[in-house]
C-alpha cells in the first residue's frame, strides 16, 4: 500500500523513509510541500489523475500552506475523503491538533519519531483503509446487484414479442398454453391497472336506446 509523506524537512523526510522502509513498508512518495502533495494527488493545475495513495503522513508546520490547511484540502476531494492522514507534530504544536482534527486528520504522531509508535500507527491506519475499501467494494457490487435485479423485473413485466389472441373471443394465450382474458394477461405482465367502462360501440350494441355519455 502506497504511503505519501509531506515535511518541508529533507532530514525528517529521509528518517521517515528509514524507519517505514525497515518496517516492510516500500513504496513510499514524499513530498516536501503542499503544492508537491497536490501534485502527486492530482490537485494541481495540472489536470492528471495523480498517483494511488493509501496513507498520509502530514507535518503540521511547513511554510506556505501549513499541514492542517493541506488536509483540508485535501479531504474537500471527494475521492481523498477515505484517506487516513496523520500528522506529525512537535510537542510545541500540540495546541494546534484540534483543528486538524476538525479538518479531517484521523491520529497524529509527536516529534522526535519514535520508531516504534510510528509503525504501530501506520499499520492500525493502513488496516482501517484496507477495511473501509472492502466496505465500499461490497456496497458498490451489492448496488449494482440490485441495480441487474431491478432491471430483470422491469423486463419481466414489459410485454414483447408475438402475442397468440383469439379472433372471437380475444383471449390471450399464455406461455402455459392456458386462455387468459385479456386484463388478466396484461395484469401478470405489467404494472398497469385497469378501470372499467363501455365503449360508445358496446353501448349502440348492447344498450340500444342509450345515448353514450
Amino acid at each position: 500500500m502506497s504511503i505519501l509523506l509531506v515535511d518541508d524537512s529533507a532530514e525528517n523526510l529521509l528518517l521517515l523513509q528509514s524507519i517505514l522502509q525497515t518496517g516492510g513498508y516500500k513504496d513510499l512518495l514524499t513530498a516536501e510541500s503542499a503544492e508537491q502533495a497536490f501534485k502527486h494527488l492530482g490537485m494541481d493545475s495540472s489536470g492528471g489523475d495523480g498517483t494511488s495513495v493509501d496513507l498520509i503522513l502530514l507535518d503540521i508546520q511547513m511554510p506556505d500552506i501549513n499541514g492542517i490547511e493541506t488536509c483540508r484540502r485535501i479531504k474537500e476531494v471527494e475521492r481523498y475523503r477515505d484517506i487516513p492522514i496523520i500528522m506529525v507534530t512537535a510537542m510545541a504544536q500540540r495546541e494546534k491538533l484540534q483543528l486538524a482534527f476538525a479538518a479531517g486528520a484521523m491520529d497524529y504522531i509527536n516529534k522526535p519519531v519514535n520508531k516504534v509508535e510510528l509503525r504501530t500507527r501506520v499499520g492500525s491506519a493502513l488496516k482501517l483503509k484496507q477495511e473501509m475499501d472492502s466496505r465500499k467494494a461490497r456496497e458498490q457490487e451489492l448496488k449494482k446487484r440490485t441495480q441487474e435485479l431491478e432491471q430483470a423485473l422491469r423486463e419481466v413485466k414489459v410485454l414483447r414479442g408475438f402475442i397468440p389472441i383469439c379472433a372471437s373471443c380475444k383471449k390471450i394465450r399464455n406461455d402455459r398454453g392456458y386462455w387468459q382474458l385479456v386484463e388478466a394477461y396484461i395484469r401478470e405482465h405489467s404494472e398497469a391497472e385497469f378501470s372499467h367502462g363501455i365503449c360508445p360501440d358496446c353501448i349502440k350494441k348492447f344498450f340500444p336506446g342509450v345515448e353514450p355519455g
